[in-house]
């Protein structure tokens, strides 16, 4: 996130890293990073580094529906990658560091969770930016390593149901008054939704018809990442050593889980030959309609969030223009499905 979280006091981040993983950081300064969760640099008097994640529980859905069990649901998913990390084929899985403890994630409060990871001397990550054809045959060797792995315990399965569906259709059959002047996005995300009301049930109704043709026979689900996105893959700055298929480090593991590959094919943009290459290396016959239905999943869920954002007290900042930029690309592409599908 680009603004810091609200009601956090960086004193106790200081003392849960101490506490917690026996840093005791000289320098600490905030990256404005990434969307959703918020991430700091930590140094220490001996030159380490580490990079530090700050998970506003109340904004985890996909963990868990509340700040009690996405806690559970976070630590999970930690735990997840950290043992995948130990995998010397997996060693492009970018996992937590345990605590002394053992613990991969420690509270902070109520509301936020802490995590702490290996600082990685690697290229930043854009989830906008193209990949060319030879980066996009690396995701698929590094997709088909990670699925082609056997479970670990503990993994959370994700389902495909939305985690956010009663605040779409909320946001869809609400009126004028049923969205207070909350902030400056406020009218203007009401009226986008207004505008485009029917193209956005067209396209949550074809949600529902592919969800019914979901596979959840556990032979048919495999260890997948959730967001493999051009901002979630970084690559090494020097030299590629032995990090796995061309130096990437898979980072942002909150999202893994037991599902179909198409769940992570679904976040790559991979032309025909990029699947069959992934079919080559896993034998699995890839499934289009499941890939459209997550990439509907991806703008109904993105939906929820911005409008939960949105509709409640917010003022104007990099966050919140990012999540009104969110929300008008993420409706125009729901609404851009033809009517009759």
């Amino acid at each position: 996130m680009r603004d810091r979280p609200p009601d956090f006091d960086e004193e106790d981040l200081i003392k849960t890293l101490t506490e917690g993983w026996r840093i005791e950081p000289v320098i600490l300064e905030y990256a404005p990073v990434g969307f959703g969760d918020y991430h700091w640099t930590a140094s220490s008097a001996a030159g380490d580094r580490w990079f530090v994640k700050v998970a506003d529980l109340t904004q985890k859905s996909h963990c868990g529906p509340d700040p009690v069990s996405a806690a559970i649901g976070l630590e999970r998913a930690m735990d997840t990658a950290a043992e995948l990390a130990l995998r010397p084929e997996l060693a492009f899985v970018a996992g937590p560091v345990r605590g002394v403890d053992g613990r991969s994630v420690r509270p902070s409060g109520p509301r936020y969770a802490v995590s702490v990871f290996p600082h990685l001397d690697a290229e930043p990550g854009s989830f906008d930016r193209k990949r060319t054809a030879a980066e996009l045959s690396d995701v698929i060797d590094v997709l088909a390593a990670l699925h082609d792995a056997e479970p670990v315990a503990g993994t959370p399965e994700q389902r495909f149901e939305l985690t956010r569906r009663d605040t779409v259709l909320a946001s869809l059959e609400s009126t004028s008054a049923d969205w207070p002047d909350a902030g400056p996005f406020t009218a203007a995300a009401r009226g986008l939704l207004a505008d485009h009301r029917e193209g956005v049930r067209r396209a949550l109704a074809e949600f529902d018809r592919i969800a019914v043709t979901m596979p959840t026979e556990p032979a048919e689900l495999v260890i997948t990442h959730g967001e493999p996105h051009p901002g979630n893959l970084l690559r090494d700055q020097g030299p590629v050593d032995s990090r796995g298929p061309a130096g990437y480090h898979l980072i942002d593991w909150d999202t893994v889980g037991l599902a179909v590959p198409e769940r992570d094919l679904a976040g790559i943009d991979a032309a025909p030959e990029h699947l069959d290459r992934y079919r080559a290396a896993t034998g699995h016959r890839v499934d289009r309609s499941l890939i459209r239905g997550y990439h509907l999943r991806w703008d109904l869920e993105e939906v929820g969030i911005y409008v939960d954002q949105l509709r409640n007290d917010h003022d104007r900042s990099a966050d919140t223009e990012l999540a009104w930029d969110g929300l008008v690309e993420s409706i125009g592409r729901l609404a851009a499905q033809p009517a009759g599908h």
